[in-house]
């Protein structure tokens, strides 16, 4: 509201993939994608877009929502093979966001053009966006010295760990299509207090 009342025409909202993190890891996402977020930060990012979406429907403000993945000089774990976005390649989007003209509102996956990703980036493509970076020459050092997660979910969710990271919550009710005979025992455990 602040950026309409002082005349800002175009608004670049750095929004999260955890506003999308509760798709599976087998699941390709692109931007028409629903919401469906992973924490209450991702519901926070997921609220941003909505409101983005208003004002540029209300106000004739162009807005761009880019749910960035993971910005590092190189991606640091098997997660981040799917969601790096490197310095440069960030450097290009966000110039695409600010200089771009005929944007009214438009929604983009912050992430390089990485092999494993899980995201179909065409709408940024079709603003321009030309990724220069690929997490491929890192993969095989990641894969080698990875270990395995505490949890099998954190596995199967692009959110990775913060589908399971707030207090209060229940993780035993993120849906887990097949889950391990020690995870079904553990489960049955808890049940049983």
């Amino acid at each position: 509201e602040a950026a309409r009342r002082n005349g800002a025409r175009r608004i670049v909202f750095a929004t999260s993939n955890h506003a999308v993190g509760f798709y599976r890891r087998d699941e390709s996402i692109d931007h028409r994608a629903a919401p469906k977020p992973d924490s209450r930060y991702g519901v926070s990012k997921a609220f941003g877009e909505a409101l983005g979406s208003l004002y540029a429907d209300k106000y004739a403000m162009e807005v761009v929502c880019m749910r960035i993945g993971n910005v590092n000089p190189r991606p640091m774990d098997k997660r981040r093979l799917s969601i790096w976005l490197s310095p440069r390649d960030l450097a290009q989007l966000v110039s695409i966001a600010i200089d771009r003209p005929g944007i009214r509102f438009e929604i983009v996956y912050g992430i390089s053009g990485n092999k494993r990703r899980w995201y179909d980036n065409s709408n940024a493509e079709r603003l321009g966006y030309r990724p220069q970076d690929d997490s491929e020459p890192y993969a095989e050092e990641i894969l080698r010295n990875e270990k395995p997660g505490a949890d099998p979910r954190t596995e199967l969710y692009q959110g990775g760990t913060f589908v399971l990271a707030e207090e209060g919550g229940d993780p035993t009710r993120a849906p887990v299509k097949a889950q391990g005979p020690k995870a079904r025992a553990a489960k049955k455990k808890r049940k049983g207090k």
